[in-house]
């Protein structure tokens, strides 16, 4: 793959990031703002020595510039990053197509960086925890995706490895069952982080980590399907093409 097609790709890449971010941020804003506040009336019911302070940014502002902000930064960076991968997996992961690829990286996306890490250490409302600890607490969080992605790497790597000798579904099987008992010795052996208040309100915390864990399989799936038709343009132009002249061929035809 020359530089060019790898550039296109980035680009792409990029652009399906923005395009799943917006759809993301509907979600959050819909499922995950009604726990936020929540979690933040409890933060200031319980608050003791901040009581009277002025917040610099409004809360209206927080949840709609600053969530909308937040999300399409973080999908266009994860869009860049997916199609990086794209274009190493692609070919190496077996005979698919560019969709299919690119479903493929999405889902693998999905479990190594926000799936696996979540199991360990889910997602907690903000205003809620330790100020103090928040530096370790987000340290242990990127070390759990680190590590989830280098064992993820480290499954593709021997699946590929045993398929030769034990065919493509037996050595997807080992690989995958390789990569589950990694996880699972990392979520034991790894410490665990702060708990939250007794008294906090057990659905509010269900609510948010539910909507946290469903905003990000919107976010992968979308980046899937969106990079996957837009990468098709670039790398199989002729089979794009057929697919909108059927699609057109489809369509209802006015009559007079």
């Amino acid at each position: 793959m020359n530089s060019a097609t790898v550039r296109a790709l980035l680009v792409r890449g990029m652009v399906a990031g923005v395009l799943a971010g917006f759809l993301a941020f509907g979600l959050a804003y819909l499922i995950g703002e009604g726990p936020v506040d929540a979690a933040i009336a409890f933060e200031s019911a319980h608050a003791h020595d901040h009581g009277g302070e002025e917040e610099l940014v409004s809360r209206v502002v927080q949840s709609t510039a600053g969530l909308g902000t937040a999300v399409l930064v973080y999908g266009t960076a994860l869009g860049g990053i997916a199609a990086l991968a794209y274009c190493f997996a692609l070919g190496r992961v077996g005979r698919f197509g560019a969709r299919a690829t690119a479903l493929l990286v999405a889902m693998g996306g999905f479990i190594t960086v926000a799936l696996v890490p979540f199991l360990k250490y889910p997602a907690n409302p903000p205003a809620v925890g330790d100020p103090e600890t928040l530096n370790q607490r987000t340290a242990l969080f990127f070390l759990m995706i680190a590590l989830s992605v280098l064992l993820g790497v480290g499954a593709l790597l021997l699946g590929r490895a045993l398929a030769p000798r034990w065919g493509n579904w037996n050595a997807t099987v080992a690989a995958g069952a390789a990569f589950a008992v990694a996880v699972a010795l990392a979520i034991v052996f790894l410490p665990a982080s702060d708990a939250l208040p007794e008294e906090f309100p057990a659905d509010v915390l269900w609510d948010f980590r539910i909507a946290s864990l469903g905003v990000q399989a919107l976010l992968w799936a979308a980046l899937g399907l969106i990079l996957g038709q837009l990468a098709e343009r670039v790398l199989e132009p002729r089979a794009a093409l057929a697919s909108e002249q059927v699609a057109a061929s489809r369509e209802p035809t006015p009559t007079s």
